[in-house]
């Protein structure tokens, strides 16, 4: 919908979801996800949003990355291969590692949806979902932390 004197809803919506902010220049969010594509297409998104991003297509990379510096937000595909984004959050809070996160999925179940809210996901995503949606869900987790 054009509200008249923005230009087009979907441009102006567009314009609002990338406009870097000051509060997100600290924060860094990774993002683990099988897909590669994905993985661009989150990067250039979160990157055009201000925030610093790490993109990985496999836990170790992950993991390693993690202890050496933790990220402020974690996006966190579930169905990963091998792993699950469910076993890498329990592995992160078994070993104390606490990072808000975001899990997506293009696989969205109400048992899946439920098992993210008891893991104390910070917000649930299924996947294809709008710019903003995302954005706003890591500002709500930034909050949060």
């Amino acid at each position: 919908m054009s509200v008249v004197g923005r230009g087009l809803g979907i441009d102006s919506r567009r314009e609002e979801a990338t406009m870097p902010r000051s509060d997100r220049v600290a924060a860094t969010v990774h993002v683990i996800d099988d897909d590669a594509s994905v993985l661009r297409a989150l990067r250039r998104l979160l990157r055009a949003a201000g925030f610093i991003v790490e993109t990985f297509t496999g836990t170790d990379e992950f993991v390693a990355a993690t202890r050496s510096s933790p990220p402020h937000c974690l996006v966190l595909d579930i169905h990963l291969g091998i792993l699950t984004g469910f076993d890498v959050h329990e592995q992160l809070v078994a070993s104390g590692v606490s990072i808000p996160t975001i899990f997506i999925t293009g696989y969205d179940e109400a048992a899946t949806r439920e098992r993210a809210k008891n893991a104390g996901a910070a917000a649930y995503l299924p996947k294809p979902f709008e710019d903003q949606a995302l954005i706003s869900a890591i500002e709500g987790a930034l909050a949060g932390a």
